[in-house]
């Protein structure tokens, strides 16, 4: 027969299933980078709300203060 293996496909369509591993690898990484700067950037925004509240229930700035960094931060 002289065949290659595999019925004569030989490595045929290992070159597939090396297309999908390294396809899902590169998506792995790329969610789990994204995955880690989103949480980092809304941790930022409640700890910079957290201690603004913080500031406002210790009345160390006004409601005008506190409603006007409110919006600078929310935005």
């Amino acid at each position: 027969m002289g065949g290659y293996g595999m019925m004569g496909f030989g490595m045929g369509f290992g070159w597939i299933f090396m297309l999908l591993f390294w396809g899902m690898l590169v998506w792995l990484v790329y969610t789990l980078i994204n995955a880690s700067q989103s949480n980092t950037k809304q941790g930022r925004e409640e700890d910079a709300l957290g201690i603004l509240k913080k500031r406002y229930a210790k009345g160390e700035i006004s409601k005008k203060e506190y409603e006007e960094m409110r919006k600078e931060l929310i935005r």
